[in-house]
């Protein structure tokens, strides 16, 4: 059955074995780095094709669901597949790479992030009906690659989550989060050749700085992600070069990890680098002003039956079954705490250097396929 959310029928032309490879030959030729709508359209198309209701709700998210007959509202078990359609700039040209004749690797824009991934969740998506108290839903957002506001709008109350990136075939458990802030310090202007009648906020640095060298000194690491990490990037002060400066601006790119929340991050570096600077310079921090909340650090537990059933399906289909973190933040930090895995096809890099937003980025075929039998079999044994 289409689902029991669903009054479309069934295509009769429609071709009942849905390639996730030549899925992925015509999706990776649709630039997506600047405007989705078009790569939107195939894919409601593709959705609809196989006789399934589809809508695109007012945050720009492709949502479909299937559903068994006695699912209802409160399904026993709903398992949400979501990734995105968005991809960074430049466009990068379609390339089909072949080996004796035969198709081994797809080269251009979205290759492996994340239109391979969403091939496959797309074969896994079709080929499973759900049972009759359980819920299987498409989630696919629009702009994850800038602000996330299709995910932040996101309320679909399922009860695990796997999210398409490229992990070779990896069940990621867990990812660092990235808050971003500017540290302010600001003093009092005055003649440099009489600076004590001023506050120099650029000397102000200095205790900023310690604060920030020793802001993760005992803090034990987390068992799957780590430390923390805590970067000074960007730095600007001063308006004069015969000036005592009053202001300086110092920008800090934060890796967080569980259980460390944006805000609870903000006030306690605030504190911090308050009690290393002097009481003449003013101290504040403030996160980067965004329209969706920072991109947190989660984690899943590696015994979840979630985990466990997609690495034991990956390798039966021939991947390793490693189950580790995922080196880059992603929209599975929007369905936590609830158990959500990041999964799929493609690498953000190899041996060679970056494969994901690099103009090089491509997916194996072999591994499209693979990842769309692993999402297949493991679907199966949680909702089919």
């Amino acid at each position: 059955m289409a689902g029991a959310d669903s009054d479309a029928d069934p295509d009769p032309d429609a071709d009942p074995e849905f390639d996730p490879v030549s899925f992925l030959e015509s999706a990776v030729p649709i630039a997506s780095n600047e405007d989705v709508d078009e790569m939107r359209e195939f894919l409601v198309e593709t959705v609809e094709s196989r006789g399934i209701d589809v809508r695109v709700d007012d945050a720009g998210n492709t949502i479909a669901t299937k559903a068994g007959a006695d699912a209802g509202d409160d399904p026993e078990t709903h398992l949400v597949f979501n990734t995105h359609i968005d991809t960074v700039s430049p466009h990068v040209a379609f390339e089909r790479e072949q080996v004796d004749g035969e198709l081994v690797r797809i080269h251009g824009r979205g290759a492996c992030d994340a239109k391979g991934p969403l091939a496959a969740i797309l074969a896994a998506f079709f080929a499973v009906e759900p049972r009759t108290d359980a819920r299987l839903t498409l989630a696919v957002t629009p702009d994850e690659e800038a602000l996330s506001t299709g995910a932040a709008a996101l309320d679909l109350d399922g009860d695990c989550y796997v999210v398409g990136e490229p992990t070779g075939l990896d069940v990621c458990t867990a990812a660092k989060g990235r808050f971003q802030g500017t540290l302010t310090l600001s003093g009092v202007a005055a003649h440099a050749a009489e600076p004590d009648s001023g506050a120099n906020a650029i000397a102000g640095l200095e205790g900023a700085l310690g604060a920030i060298r020793t802001f993760d000194e005992g803090r034990e690491a987390h068992p799957q992600l780590g430390r923390a990490t805590l970067t000074p990037t960007t730095v600007a002060g001063g308006d004069a070069t015969n000036q005592v400066p009053a202001n300086c601006e110092l920008v800090l790119d934060r890796r967080s990890v569980p259980p460390e929340t944006a805000e609870g991050f903000r006030s306690e570096l605030e504190t911090a680098v308050r009690e290393a600077v002097a009481d003449d310079v003013g101290v504040d921090f403030a996160l980067t002003d965004r329209p969706t909340p920072f991109l947190e650090a989660f984690a899943t537990d590696a015994d979840h039956g979630l985990v466990r059933t997609l690495a034991a399906a990956s390798e039966r289909a021939g991947g390793s079954g490693e189950v580790r973190p995922f080196t880059a933040a992603t929209e599975a930090s929007y369905f936590s705490p609830a158990p959500v895995v990041v999964f799929g096809p493609g690498v953000l890099a190899d041996d060679r250097g970056a494969v994901a937003h690099a103009e090089r980025e491509y997916v194996d075929v072999a591994d499209v396929r693979r990842a769309a039998e692993a999402l297949t079999d493991a679907t199966r044994r949680l909702v089919g």
